[in-house]
């Protein structure tokens, strides 16, 4: 279910701004990448990139800007998820088709297990490659990606 939305340049703002923050502090909660409070399980398949991501109840994640349109799904418990078309709350099981471009701000409302599915055309199977083929970084990379 939507609950509110921002213009999609408030949101751009307001997610880079607290992401900046976040990774700036000296917090030690703030964690960048694969850790033991979000680990993430690499697979693949002829042509897939599975990547797998457990929660804790209260974690808070933002991810990366999506370079391509790919299917994710909530295996177990219940997220609340924003992006640039507003805020909604899943509950497992449930998949979505998020379209390229996309970023998301996750924060688990229980113990949760999100997993997305990419295309692999190439077979790459080194997780860094992955990353730099698939994500970016700014709104400024993804529109140069674009043209």
């Amino acid at each position: 279910m939507k609950e509110t939305s921002l213009s999609v340049h408030s949101f751009r703002e307001t997610v880079t701004s607290l992401e900046r923050q976040m990774l700036d502090s000296d917090n030690p909660l703030v964690i960048k990448g694969n850790s033991d409070s979000f680990p993430l399980t690499h697979s693949f398949s002829d042509g897939v990139y599975i990547r797998e991501m457990s929660m804790l109840e209260g974690g808070i994640v933002i991810g990366k800007i999506h370079n391509r349109s790919h299917t994710w799904f909530l295996m177990k418990g219940k997220l609340k998820i924003a992006n640039e078309d507003g805020v909604v709350t899943y509950s497992a099981p449930t998949y979505v088709n998020a379209v390229s471009g996309a970023k998301r701000v996750i924060i688990a409302l229980e113990d949760s297990v999100f997993v997305n599915v990419h295309p692999n055309p190439d077979n790459i199977t080194n997780i860094d490659e992955l990353e730099r083929i698939l994500t970016c970084e700014t709104y400024t990379q993804y529109k140069q990606l674009k043209e």
